[in-house]
């Protein structure tokens, strides 16, 4: 039987097999044999064909054994080895004067292998790095370079929220996240407040972006003109979530009103103009850096 298992510093995902006739409960931590080498990881579900769909490309690993004593005694020790590999590095990158960054240093369980994750603009030459670090320490070295985000995942503690950021505990993947999801959202554009703690847009702009875009497609667009009730008139701005829409009227009134009080919609010609910033809800009216 196959079990869902979360291991390593990146909070990888994989499909582990266990032995038959072997049982393993949520939460569990167990050692298991991955293609990096010997880790310890935690079960989080039995495998279905649904989550073998989702984790579809990654190679199928081997539980080896439920995690003993020894084991979890052998784990608590690495810290003290990672921070000692962590400042070998840094002082051979200084002499070197390498143009990179070390970020964070992650020693398996079984030893046979340190990662290190490092920021670079550039490519690195570290082939010679890769040499004495593999004499100093006595181990296999990979040189991971990653991007700010991940960094974040490494490092990040908390979130604004007061939770623990995202990338840290949940999410597996970074999601794409655009300056367009935070302005249908009608959220501040103010970077300071809507960027994470890796400097880019926060990732909870992207959960509920594509909720809004359906109830956004059952909303006249702004710009276009409709009749209601109340006479004939152009719409300067929606709520979304609340699926109502701020109609200016030809006689110069503004009112509210609820998606079902549209009779009927004219065709909008040409770009629509761009809504009062006493409209908008939010009273922002503010740019942004972002991706569009």
């Amino acid at each position: 039987m196959g079990y869902v298992v979360r291991y390593g510093r990146m909070r990888l995902l994989g499909e582990c097999k266990g032995s038959p006739g072997e049982d393993f409960a949520r939460g569990q931590r167990v050692v298991i044999r991955s293609d990096r080498g010997l880790e310890l990881g935690e079960v989080l579900c039995p495998a279905t064909p649904r989550t073998s769909q989702l984790l579809e490309g990654k190679e199928a690993r081997e539980i080896l054994r439920v995690a003993a004593e020894s084991d979890l005694k052998q784990h608590e020790d690495l810290p003290s080895l990672e921070k000692s590999a962590f400042a070998t590095c840094r002082e051979l990158i200084a002499g070197r004067r390498m143009q990179m960054e070390l970020v964070d240093v992650e020693i398996l369980l079984g030893r046979e292998r340190a990662i290190f994750y490092y920021l670079a603009e550039k490519r690195v030459d570290f082939r010679d790095l890769v040499k004495d670090l593999a004499r100093a320490l006595r181990t296999r070295i990979e040189m991971r370079q990653i991007g700010v985000r991940d960094e974040a995942k490494l490092l990040a503690d908390y979130g604004d929220c007061g939770k623990p950021v995202c990338c840290n505990t949940h999410l597996t993947e970074m999601p794409p996240v655009s300056m367009k999801m935070a302005k249908l959202q009608k959220t501040t554009l103010d970077p300071a407040k809507i960027s994470g703690r890796c400097g880019r847009l926060k990732c909870c702009l992207r959960y509920e972006y594509d909720t809004y875009r359906e109830l956004e497609k059952e909303l006249p667009p702004v710009g276009a003109r409709v009749g209601t009730a109340k006479g004939r008139g152009r719409i300067l701005a929606q709520d979304v979530v609340a699926q109502k829409l701020v109609v200016e009227y030809d006689d110069g009134r503004r009112i509210i009103v609820g998606r079902d009080d549209v009779l009927d919609v004219e065709p909008t010609r040409g770009r629509p103009p761009r809504p009062p910033s006493n409209v908008n809800g939010d009273g922002d009216s503010g740019s942004s850096s972002g991706d569009d």
